[in-house]
């Protein structure tokens, strides 16, 4: 099925420790799905294990039909696009280099037109003639979503699998919410999948189709936010104090950490 990403026994261990313990998983094309789980818990691993940058010692990975193994790097690199936690650079760049770093295999004419269409789209066209080693985290996001996007672009859009780690850990709630909104409303043309692992309950209880909870290297749930986030789930998970609770205004719950 050329539309998913399908993980069959999926795991991956070191000497005698279990990191990712096997599992099954498929992401399919116009998804937002979260991965989230307690600290430790294996998500970037486990996100590493589904974009190919890590190799699995049980299972494997399949991408529109074929694993990861048959795949040509650039042709990869044009399907599946990964924004990672940290993105340092040893040298000096401007922000808009950076971004023309995933579609430097295109002419000077049609690079320019992607950055322009994409920096719009986020609306960070005051960063790109900055270095980007001065930019502050969130600034840095945004470049770094930038160049992932511009690095799936087709046409007008992006379209392919894109995975971020923790894409807002550093971002104002201006931009929290808008690049949430702005990711969730492109995979609704079914071309594009998100697959982000989230820290915050509430931002992947307003944004995901799905939530995939990862604790101890094991996957414990998969499915929608209603199924997800329940207190009794999310208090066993956590071992926090907390009230979920189901606003009549809203479609999806608000968890709250309990004084």
């Amino acid at each position: 099925m050329h539309n998913t990403l399908t993980a069959r026994q999926l795991g991956l261990q070191t000497g005698s420790r279990t990191l990712i313990n096997p599992l099954d998983l498929t992401l399919k094309l116009g998804e937002f799905v979260t991965i989230m789980g307690p600290n430790g818990a294996g998500k970037s691993t486990l996100l590493r294990l589904l974009t190919g940058f890590l190799s699995p010692t049980t299972g494997e990975c399949w991408l529109a039909g074929k694993p990861y193994a048959q795949w040509q790097r650039r042709q990869l690199a044009g399907q599946r696009a990964v924004m990672r936690q940290h993105n340092q650079l040893a040298f000096a760049m401007s922000a808009e280099e950076v971004i023309v770093l995933g579609i430097s295999q295109y002419t000077m004419q049609r690079q320019r037109m992607i950055v322009d269409q994409v920096v719009a789209l986020i609306g960070c066209q005051a960063l790109c003639d900055r270095n980007y080693a001065t930019l502050s985290g969130g600034e840095q996001q945004q470049i770094q979503l930038a160049r992932v996007l511009a690095q799936l672009w087709k046409e007008d859009q992006p379209e392919g699998w894109l995975f971020l780690d923790e894409p807002t850990s550093a971002l104002d709630l201006f931009h929290q919410q808008h690049l949430l909104r702005l990711l969730h409303r492109l995979t609704r043309n079914g071309k594009l999948m998100v697959c982000a692992v989230l820290h915050d309950v509430n931002l992947a209880a307003t944004w995901s189709d799905r939530i995939v909870v990862i604790q101890q290297g094991a996957l414990v749930a998969d499915g929608s936010v209603q199924q997800v986030l329940t207190e009794s789930q999310l208090t066993a998970w956590y071992q926090a104090e907390l009230s979920v609770i189901q606003p009549a205004s809203s479609s999806h719950p608000i968890v709250l950490l309990n004084k």
